[in-house]
């Protein structure tokens, strides 16, 4: 038996990273072996790519070519020594952010071809499709309010402008529509409150 890959989705600022942390949570009181993952990263290839991507100083003048093939080389690199081997020992995978960040963000928000970028997600995923897809959802204005609030240094990403991440969520909502491995929750509930949402959902989904 396989395990099951869930990833989050969602513009900065809508508390993936918290939801991420209590899904496991849950999983583990179901007895069901999971890991965390992030993109890019939890690989020395991905790790480097995102310093480059996000921190490192010398690239401001990155072009969104660049920014995509590096995001499908972490990818690449995610799935083979990561993803692929943990859900053949059926380990459920959770993923902040895959392939369908490359769509909102480089896609539409960067204004790239999408068939181009669907053709390298299909070449860096191979076979790996989300089994599920959990969109945050949040009002662009109220999530860079969240952002301001944070005492960490904001990435290269995170200091985009308003209308950059209005694209990217609108394209979020076109492919939750889209998709119908989509479940969209509103991430200006409680925090307990979209908990719950999640894990109802992920129970009944995967017959839990």
């Amino acid at each position: 038996m396989l395990g099951k890959i869930i990833s989050f989705e969602g513009i900065e600022g809508t508390g993936k990273s918290t939801q991420i942390q209590k899904l496991k949570t849950f999983l583990d009181t179901k007895n069901i072996d999971s890991v965390t993952i992030r993109e890019p990263g939890n690989t020395y290839i991905g790790e480097r790519i995102r310093y480059l991507l996000q921190y490192d100083s010398n690239v401001h003048n990155m072009c969104a070519e660049t920014e995509l093939l590096l995001f499908e080389a972490s990818r690449a690199q995610l799935v083979r020594e990561v993803i692929l081997p943990m859900i053949h020992k059926n380990t459920w995978v959770i993923c902040d952010r895959f392939f369908d960040s490359s769509m909102a963000y480089q896609g539409t928000a960067r204004q790239l071809s999408e068939k181009i970028v669907c053709q390298l997600n299909h070449f860096a995923a191979g076979s790996c499709v989300p089994d599920l897809t959990i969109l945050l959802d949040i009002d662009v204005d109220l999530a860079l309010q969240r952002l301001q609030q944070r005492k960490i240094q904001k990435d290269r990403i995170e200091n985009e402008s308003i209308e950059f991440f209005k694209h990217v969520r609108e394209r979020y909502l076109r492919l939750a529509k889209e998709e119908s491995r989509f479940f969209t929750v509103d991430a200006t509930l409680p925090v307990e409150t979209i908990t719950e949402k999640i894990c109802t959902h992920v129970q009944k989904r995967f017959d839990l």
